[in-house]
């Protein structure tokens, strides 16, 4: 969190995303693990987003 926070801020006012990723497995969404081992999906719809600290949709 605090990686992503301080990337965004050299760019204005950083804006963080949680994605409910359980949420998508369940639906049928496929992730895949890349040799760095960071996690990607072809697409995230805005309904499985959030920003990060409220519950809601992200807009």
């Amino acid at each position: 969190m605090e990686t992503a926070i301080a990337v965004g801020r050299r760019h204005g006012q950083p804006l963080v995303l949680a994605v409910d990723a359980g949420a998508m497995h369940a639906a049928g969404f496929r992730f895949y693990r890349s040799e760095n081992g960071v996690w990607l999906t072809d697409a995230v719809p805005p309904r499985y987003l959030s920003k990060h600290g409220d519950k809601g949709p992200a807009w």
